[in-house]
């Protein structure tokens, strides 16, 4: 068996099983924490203190992960609005950031690797993206480190309702995914049904066809068909670099701006939303790194305590990300394109005006 041959059917089955992999991260994560790491109490009254946290973060982990932006976008906000009238305390923004990155590195991980497996995942897309934002991603962690928290939550608010009234006035009609085959078959795991494109080097079972003139036809795992370009990478770059910024400044923002461009240069809404998880998710875990251990490198700068970490909170939100994000593909293939780029909008609405009063210190 060839190196190549042995790397696809290694990717094949974990694809093919990788709900078992998905939950064997949180179950090892908890056991991790419960057993090994540094906390400020102990007995059941710790750790069943926020159970509720689960049902709260599973909800916000579907949502945000159906359409494609970042778990901190909807997280933070719960926990500075929501969090103090349920459990009665306030957190602090480095308590934020913790609780937001950690759910969010596993939650979107999930995710991504539930479109991937699902179909709706365009890799080169991806890839150019993620290269694209490292820079910036990395430059905005580092910003963290010094910039005023009021001009951070003003700045993204504004770029927040920017980006919603871009995606109400855009022209985002594209084409409903057609039907390859049979409505009733399955495809198989290379694309393999009669008449389907082929990629033997494509990632999860979705058959993918690139023609002369740049055109991108790809069929995801239901059959469904779409077809669309890889134009307009300028656009993609411009959003890409300015929310990257914003991602590594706070955890979020390469996805909500990202995913306003990739619809703006045609590409299928599930697509976009599938490749997007891609991005988000390499770009969280970056910034998750950068916030850890980048604060050595500026002067005056704090670093994040592992012991201080709420891990009675984690341990609840970690499971509920990682299982939003397996449920978001489904619905994500269930819902009307238009009532998703509706609902992203609101969201991209209802976000911006949060920070707007984190920004004028109403909290």
């Amino acid at each position: 068996m060839t190196t190549s041959s042995s790397s696809d059917s290694i990717q094949k089955t974990f694809l093919k099983y990788q709900h078992v992999f998905v939950f064997l991260a949180p179950l090892l994560f908890v056991l991790g924490v419960y057993y090994g790491a540094p906390t400020n109490g102990s007995g059941s009254s710790y750790w069943l203190e926020y159970w509720w946290l689960f049902f709260a973060f599973l909800v916000g982990a579907t949502i945000v992960n159906t359409v494609g932006i970042s778990g901190s976008a909807l997280f933070v906000p719960f926990l500075i609005f929501v969090f103090p009238l349920i459990a009665g305390e306030t957190l602090d923004s480095q308590t934020l950031v913790k609780i937001g990155l950690i759910s969010e590195s596993f939650g979107l991980s999930s995710s991504a690797l539930a479109f991937i497996q699902y179909g709706l995942v365009d890799r080169k897309l991806a890839l150019s993206l993620v290269l694209g934002a490292v820079p910036f991603v990395v430059a905005g962690a580092l910003l963290s480190f010094v910039i005023p928290a009021p001009l951070f939550h003003a700045l993204l608010g504004l770029a927040l309702i920017v980006a919603s009234y871009l995606l109400f006035k855009a022209d985002l009609g594209h084409e409903e995914p057609g039907v390859s085959g049979d409505e009733e078959t399955e495809v198989s795991a290379d694309g393999g049904e009669a008449g389907l494109p082929d990629d033997d080097d494509k990632l999860g079972p979705a058959g993918v066809e690139r023609a002369e003139d740049g055109t991108v036809t790809r069929v995801d795992r239901d059959g469904n068909d779409y077809t669309y370009s890889h134009g307009g990478y300028l656009e993609r770059f411009g959003n890409y670099s300015i929310g990257g910024v914003f991602q590594g400044l706070a955890g979020f923002g390469v996805g909500e701006l990202g995913i306003i461009s990739m619809l703006r240069t045609n590409v299928p809404v599930r697509v976009a939303i599938g490749t997007n998880h891609i991005v988000v998710a390499l770009t969280a875990v970056l910034a998750s790194l950068v916030h850890v251990f980048g604060g050595q490198f500026v002067p005056g700068a704090h670093n994040i305590s592992l012991a201080s970490t709420p891990w009675n909170m984690v341990v609840w939100t970690v499971p509920a990300t990682v299982t939003g994000g397996q449920i978001a593909p489904y619905v994500s293939a269930a819902i009307d394109t238009e009532l998703i780029k509706k609902g992203v909008g609101v969201l991209f609405a209802v976000i911006a005006v949060a920070l707007f009063l984190m920004a004028s210190g109403a909290f």
